[in-house]
């Protein structure tokens, strides 16, 4: 099982933000999560809230080996081409850290604030769809030509290409059956799920049958959720269990409410237990 740390990048100062980073490398976790949002999504008025592909850039410089990544990018708060080429800049300055998280956004009070567009859910679904047809398009060749109902690109190139070929590990956030997974099955190399053990046990044998209709292995598509650390640590060590046993490879630890003093307990006592 591999493990992250999510760093809940809201109402932090950036060495408070930074200090979390390198605990997570020092403690041997796999990967630090940030969020790809302009405010605070928990509690009361506003706090201070850093922007996360320049965040992971930064932090890229300030680490040397735990991978980096955002869950998920909203797909409304970027032109593709600009998403890209984001992607390959961190991709760089990480030396080929970088996993690339993308979602069909959720945030509406942030987007009416702040002055994005905030279409309704089928759109934004379509929206998605033509990105990551796009990204790993202009990862990967020359002279790209889009033509799609949101976004259209002519003879576009962008250089350098990631670190990683053929792309950066692409994870989707998803929890729809109809339209999300589906788009999982075709373009994810991670499934990133919110839920409990049970019942993403079952979307992911969805998944399964839905990447063999989309002429892929289910195997190739890692799955990974979140797992809480506030709760006991027996809960805690079954829960993760529990996913495992359904065939998740990676779980996103968050970050506990109760503080660093907690999150150094899971370190010390429970995470050799859970990792690989």
């Amino acid at each position: 099982m591999r493990l992250g740390l999510d760093l809940a990048q809201q109402r932090l100062s950036w060495d408070e933000l930074a200090a979390r980073a390198h605990l997570a490398e020092d403690a041997a976790f796999d990967g630090i999560w940030g969020f790809d949002h302009f405010q605070p999504m928990y509690g009361s008025g506003p706090g201070e809230c850093f922007e996360g592909y320049t965040t992971l850039a930064a932090l890229a410089g300030q680490t040397s080996r735990i991978r980096l990544g955002l869950l998920v990018t909203g797909v409304t708060y970027r032109h593709p081409s600009l998403l890209a080429a984001e992607a390959i800049t961190v991709d760089h300055a990480s030396a080929g850290r970088l996993e690339l998280g993308l979602g069909a956004a959720w945030f509406d009070k942030e987007h009416h604030e702040l002055g994005f567009a905030f279409p309704g859910s089928g759109d934004r679904i379509d929206m998605l769809d033509e990105t990551l047809q796009i990204v790993t398009a202009l990862f990967t060749s020359d002279q790209v030509d889009f033509e799609g109902e949101h976004y259209r690109l002519r003879d576009a190139t962008l250089l350098p290409r990631p670190v990683q070929r053929p792309h950066p590990p692409i994870w989707i956030g998803a929890s729809g059956e109809k339209r999300m997974l589906p788009l999982v099955a075709r373009y994810a190399d991670a499934w990133h799920a919110f839920g409990e053990p049970a019942q993403l046990a079952g979307k992911s044998r969805l998944l399964d049958d839905l990447a063999e209709q989309a002429g892929r292995d289910p195997r190739s598509i890692l799955r990974a959720a979140s797992l809480s650390l506030s709760e006991p640590w027996d809960h805690v060590r079954r829960t993760a269990d529990e996913f495992r046993n359904a065939g998740f490879g990676y779980l996103v630890c968050g970050w506990p409410s109760e503080g660093r003093t907690r999150l150094d307990e899971f370190v010390e006592t429970v995470m050799p237990e859970l990792s690989d």
